[in-house]
């Protein structure tokens, strides 16, 4: 991923240990994988749901509705529901 070799990594824990100390070093590493996982979950989660949305056939979504001209009247009603002509 970053092309970090063996050598490269061990200077980094080394300058880590001396920046944070013993005690708050564990304590980092825990925060940074809680965040790691709860960031692969909701990755995961998303891309869940984008394949379902796209596997989903037409004829399993619900139909839409149609508008029913008996119930608001003619086309050019005054949209109070009347079906007296205007």
């Amino acid at each position: 991923m970053f092309n970090i070799g063996p050598t490269e990594l061990m200077v980094i824990l080394v300058l880590a240990l001396i920046v944070f100390g013993p005690k708050k070093l564990p304590e980092m590493g825990r925060s940074i994988g809680k965040g790691l996982r709860e960031f692969r979950k909701a990755q995961m989660d998303i891309k869940r749901e984008i394949t379902e949305g796209l596997d989903e056939s037409p004829s399993q979504e619900k139909p839409s509705t149609s508008r029913d001209t008996r119930a608001t009247g003619s086309a050019s009603s005054d949209g109070r529901g009347s079906s007296e002509p205007t």
